[in-house]
């Protein structure tokens, strides 16, 4: 495993970051940094906010306070074309897949490359095939998205992910819905491609087996807020109980008062 460059500016620096959809804050007080080379995973049980992260990481939302740097640059400041520039470093690979299905694999693939660059239609294909056999697809071109196992679509939307061999990879659940078996190959593909290509990588995740084999840092979110970031060590010797809560898959107990239950239940009916 190639060394964590932290003599280089951080890849991912977010202050202070606090949004709310309405009135509910989904992120309160964010404060994270990603190194150059890691492999950050970002943990947290249903509505913790790390989608909501993962969607501030990738521009999709602006946050009501706080800020985040990419690359040096803060992102709310950038103009829409210097955005779509930074954009064109960053490659995604969606929890679906999101495959398109009038498209083969190849021309999935290739896609990002024919938006985004003037590179002739040869170049084109056997730069989309090149990637397609870093993920073991190689053969499979000409099959569409409807032919493809699970396994096999999460690849694909790698290729794609990287044809433009992008600096800052982010992942949304690659394991979902996977068998183990797939889903620990596709860790190791997770981990080879960041050894080959030198990739920051961001996966966002709940699979616990998934996130303690490739992390090099764990982040674990609740209620909108960072209960920890550190090593799997780090995070597997924390002493704070909602952290252990989720690695133990416990629920956390919520003390009910029975009259304060009851009088809202009388408020409800009444209402109605």
């Amino acid at each position: 495993m190639p060394a964590i460059n932290q003599q280089s500016e951080p890849v991912i620096e977010i202050r202070e970051l606090v949004t709310y959809y309405g009135e509910r804050k989904i992120l309160d007080g964010i404060n994270l940094t990603v190194e150059s080379g890691e492999i950050m995973v970002v943990m947290g049980g249903s509505g913790s906010g790390k989608s909501t992260l993962l969607r501030h990481l990738l521009s999709l939302n602006r946050p009501a306070a706080g800020n985040i740097r990419l690359f040096g640059q803060e992102v709310n400041k950038l103009s829409s074309r210097a955005l779509h520039q930074m954009r064109q470093r960053i490659g995604v690979s969606f929890q679906g897949g999101a495959l398109f299905n009038s498209l083969n694999v190849e021309e999935n693939v290739a896609f990002p490359l024919r938006e985004h660059t003037r590179l002739d239609d040869n170049t084109i294909r056997i730069m989309a095939r090149m990637k397609l056999e870093v993920v073991n697809l190689a053969g499979f071109e000409k099959l569409m998205p409807s032919q493809l196992s699970g396994g096999m679509i999460k690849r694909a939307a790698l290729a794609r992910a990287i044809v433009m061999d992008p600096k800052l990879l982010f992942f949304d659940e690659p394991s979902a819905g996977l068998d183990p078996v797939v889903s620990a190959d596709l860790d190791e593909l997770i981990l080879r491609l960041r050894d080959a290509m030198g990739v920051t990588i961001v996966v966002v995740t709940h699979e616990l087996e998934s996130a303690f084999r490739i992390a090099d840092r764990i982040t674990v979110l609740d209620k909108g807020k960072i209960l920890i970031t550190g090593t799997t060590q780090e995070v597997k010797e924390s002493d704070n109980p909602r952290v252990q809560n989720l690695l133990n898959r416990r629920t956390e107990d919520i003390p009910v008062n029975a009259d304060e239950y009851l009088q809202r239940l009388t408020d409800d009916l009444a209402g109605l």
